[in-house]
């Protein structure tokens, strides 16, 4: 029995390294090179599974915070956590992918449109809310405060969304694809949801797994001094 947890995670991420070849592979052979863009164009299969992926991981931030904030319960914080972490990871991608097509289609690496800068700026809150668990000593009241600003910061994800809908921007809201393009961009879903979902799950155990050591320090207590030591060091 003790086995069937690490052979289940060896199969989720082998699953998930396979998908992610497949991906890929489809993008590189079977994916017709866009007119207008060039080879530039396939970016855009990862950038945009990598956008969605980021705003669930911020959507479980919000509902962990949520949770914590309702129950006291500390596995809530540890989710929300976990998914912050996953959430920075998977917004960095989207904006280096980003630069690199704005490079090419735009001809400068970065400009402040609405998008870009709402894009950037729930990186930065989700890169202070790491910051700000890190500088909490206090267990309860880090919870608190993470749980709190966990569910202000997850306001940014639907700025992001609607602002290059509702507002002035360069940044394009849709792009024309025939139907083996659409078959990749969805396929490119599969391997980026399963390394989310992985990277959420082994955040959790990992914050568990300290928190437990935590307890048991707690209750063990400071260790007693050893009064022949002291002697010795005495003489």
């Amino acid at each position: 029995m003790k086995r069937d947890g690490p052979i289940g995670i060896s199969l989720y991420w082998l699953t998930a390294a396979l998908t992610l070849g497949v991906a890929a592979g489809l993008t590189i052979f079977y994916t017709p090179t866009e007119a207008t863009m060039g080879a530039m164009q396939k970016v855009f299969y990862i950038h945009l599974p990598s956008a969605i992926n980021t705003f669930l991981a911020c959507a479980v931030v919000f509902v962990g915070s949520i949770g914590y904030l309702s129950s006291r319960k500390d596995w809530w914080d540890d989710l929300a956590a976990a998914a912050a972490k996953a959430a920075v990871v998977f917004c960095s991608v989207v904006l280096i992918t980003g630069m690199f097509w704005a490079k090419y289609a735009w001809g400068t690496w970065w400009t402040w449109s609405p998008r870009l800068t709402f894009s950037l700026m729930l990186w930065l809150l989700y890169v202070v809310y790491l910051i700000n668990r890190s500088s909490i000593d206090s267990g309860r009241r880090r919870a608190v405060v993470s749980a709190v600003y966990g569910v202000v910061a997850f306001l940014d994800v639907p700025l992001v969304y609607l602002s290059a809908r509702l507002l002035p921007d360069i940044h394009p809201t849709s792009m024309s694809m025939d139907v083996r393009m659409k078959l990749t961009l969805a396929f490119w879903f599969v391997p980026v949801t399963l390394v989310n979902a992985g990277f959420i799950a082994a955040g959790y155990a990992i914050e568990r797994r300290w928190r437990s050591r935590l307890r048991a320090r707690d209750v063990e207590g400071p260790r007693p001094m050893k009064l022949e030591l002291l002697r010795g060091g005495l003489a």
